[in-house]
């Protein structure tokens, strides 16, 4: 499948090609005898129309997107900059236009908006190697595309933007062609303009930045998810020396100037206010994906070779940071599902127990860290993540929620091992042997029980059983069901018993965990986390993209699965965590050498999951899963959970013969 996914997306960027070459090179001809004659010209009008009623303030203006919390309260606002970063063309540095025409449009000053020329080689090039390896599109063409229209890909869009260009040069001059776009381009992490980049990541203005520097910030616009300094900052250099290179091939610099620059250090300097809280990011990384979606993007957590999770990823960032740009200009109003009251709470609950752990890097960071991600039950969203402990520092911040992945330990035995053997036939009351196993593990406190109930074995985290277990069903057949709920770091080496332990190569999230426990809760039908549920345009209209809802486990397997892990916590791993007056379930997690401590649990309101450990992992004593991340889980949901009706979890029945008879018994 995932193969035939690529194609899809292959042959359609190829076709859009396509049609250009025959509407820019062979003329409009085609396709008035074809019957698009109305269509084109409907475009052409509407180009027309756009430009006419532009001025200088049409390319200062942005249009804000508003993020709302649960209640309908602004979280947050963003947008392409304040208007005093905008510099006229007199006061932008002319090294800054000689690099960026050097790599974007080096025919710039002579053409009419297009470059026939450009777009033929980009054309040939595409149908030669099956695939867009060069871009056609000028600086006009950029700029109307930033400025007057959408990031989709259709060719009515792409036909629309040469109209658009070749007006724009009717109307303004290169000068102001060149001032417009150098203060409209976009340079990742919400950074607009060269002014907006120069402060953003030198903390300086751009009259004041060397020539290495500005040939680094224009290597971003390209593919600012590519180029983003903060995450590749390799790639940057790579880009900013071939802007060098060219910017000496084509007479700007001088070889001592092009040799100096070279061999300079970018160091970047962050200001202090440059950084979002963990809801922020969260929401905006959610968005993103949700227009993603919209634009027909098509998701995939598995591959069949390496060459093609590569191809995978560069369309993924090329097309994430399109809708990034997209959602920050847009003008959208995004309607989450945050809730502010939990969100504190969360944050309060992880501070507060971490506390004491005063020790920070050489960045001023805490060392010992905390994540923990709270979905509502009874919709599957997401009501409050934290990516880690509250502190002031310089710098952006890590959502460790979402974007670090660890090892779970004992807490994805019950997704991954429990569950799944529950819907092969086993119950809590099934006999089964906890016994010293050949080459096999060894329970944490080195002791062996013998024939036991499986409930005891949940209960106690017995390490050999599930070992036994995870052999019986089969490391792929287990792995699967991760996959399915969108585990997005199952790896190659993963298909092994050890997994049955949490003994990834990558490792899981705090957000991938609770969303799979909040499967559990759930009857065993998964829905995709995310906190937003609604995306409003800049025209009232809704946003449509559909959010993925997958029945996972059998409903009763998962009733029993509740059940064991009830009992975890009135006399297993997990004893002492237990809520007051309302019933709850979940599941310890202790790495080796216990670098990582997890904690998941859910009463029938809310799903929780815990993460502590530190950033680059080690040892740290005391750590298990029902100490540092145990106590948080407890803390927080005492405070969650406060004043609602205790509910029991639902009963489960024996297990039956067929999927029919437990449907029909099922309360």
């Amino acid at each position: 499948m995932a193969i035939s996914k690529k194609k899809r997306r292959r042959r359609r960027r190829i076709r859009i090609q396509i049609i250009l070459i025959i509407l820019v090179l062979l003329g409009l001809g085609y396709y008035y005898f074809g019957g698009y004659a109305q269509e084109i010209k409907q475009i052409k009008e509407e180009s027309t129309k756009y430009v006419n009623g532009s001025n200088t303030d049409t390319f200062k203006n942005d249009q804000t997107t508003t993020i709302v919390d649960i209640n309908g309260t602004e979280l947050a606002s963003m947008n392409n900059g304040d208007e005093s970063y905008y510099l006229t063309y007199e006061e932008i540095p002319q090294v800054f236009e000689q690099a960026i025409i050097s790599i974007e449009d080096k025919k710039f000053y002579d053409h009419n908006g297009v470059d026939y020329k450009a777009i033929l080689r980009a054309i040939i090039a595409a149908v030669r190697k099956g695939e867009v390896t060069q871009g056609g599109s000028t600086i006009t063409q950029q700029l109307a595309k930033n400025v007057f229209l959408t990031q989709d890909r259709k060719w009515e869009r792409k036909v629309e933007e040469i109209f658009i260009a070749i007006k724009l040069e009717e109307k303004y001059s290169k000068q102001e062609i060149m001032e417009f776009y150098l203060n409209n381009i976009y340079f990742a992490n919400r950074l607009y303009g060269i002014q907006a980049a120069s402060r953003g990541y030198f903390n300086r203005d751009a009259k004041y930045l060397t020539l290495s520097e500005v040939a680094f910030l224009c290597a971003i616009p390209n593919n600012p998810s590519l180029y983003d300094p903060l995450t590749n900052m390799d790639a940057t250099l790579e880009r900013r020396d071939l802007i060098l290179q060219n910017m000496y091939e084509d007479g700007k610099i001088s070889l001592s100037e092009y040799k100096n620059a070279l061999a300079e250090e970018i160091v970047l300097d962050i200001p202090e206010d440059e950084k979002n809280d963990y809801e922020e990011t969260y929401i905006t990384n959610c968005a993103i994906r949700a227009l993603m979606q919209a634009d027909g993007f098509e998701f995939e957590v598995s591959f069949d070779s390496e060459e093609e999770e590569d191809q995978y990823d560069i369309e993924y960032a090329e097309e994430y940071a399109q809708c990034q740009e997209d959602l920050i200009t847009g003008g959208y109003t995004v309607y989450t599902s945050i809730n502010p009251k939990l969100q504190k709470k969360l944050q309060k609950a992880v501070n507060k127990e971490l506390k004491s752990f005063k020790k920070k890097n050489d960045e001023g960071i805490y060392e010992l860290q905390g994540a923990a991600v709270c979905i509502n039950n009874s919709t599957g969203y997401v009501s409050a993540i934290v990516g880690g402990r509250s502190q002031d520092y310089e710098g952006y911040t890590l959502n460790r929620a979402y974007q670090s992945f660890r090892q779970p330990g004992s807490a994805i035995k019950p997704l991954l091992v429990y569950t799944p053997s529950l819907e092969q036939g086993y119950t809590p009351d099934t006999i089964v042997e906890d016994k010293k196993i050949e080459d096999g593990p060894k329970n944490a406190d080195g002791s062996y029980s013998g024939k036991i109930k499986l409930r005891t074995a949940v209960a106690l985290s017995k390490n050999t059983v599930a070992w036994q277990l995870f052999d019986e069903l089969g490391p792929a057949n287990g792995l699967e069901y991760l996959l399915n709920m969108n585990f997005s770091h199952i790896e190659e080496d993963d298909y092994r018993l050890a997994s049955a332990l949490g003994g990834f190569t990558t490792g899981v999230s705090a957000v991938e965990m609770a969303s799979g426990y909040a499967t559990l809760i759930n009857d065993g039908t998964y829905r995709a986390p995310t906190c937003v549920m609604e995306i409003v345009d800049s025209d009232g209209n809704q946003v449509e993209f559909e959010r993925e809802t997958t029945q996972i486990y059998k409903k009763n397997a998962c009733r029993m699965m509740t059940s064991m892990l009830e009992t975890v916590l009135e006399s297993g791993t997990g004893k002492g965590l237990a809520l007051s007056d309302m019933s709850c379930a979940g599941k310890t997690g202790t790495t080796n050498e216990n670098k990582d401590g997890w904690f998941v649990g859910y009463t029938p309101y809310y799903t929780t999951s815990v993460w502590v450990g530190y950033d680059i992992p080690k040892k740290l004593t005391n750590l298990q899963g029902s100490s540092y991340p145990g106590q948080i889980w407890k803390n927080f949901m005492e405070q969650a959970n406060q004043g609602l009706d205790n509910q029991e979890f639902a009963s489960y029945t024996e297990q039956l013969t067929s999927d029919e008879e437990e449907t029909e018994n099922d309360d």
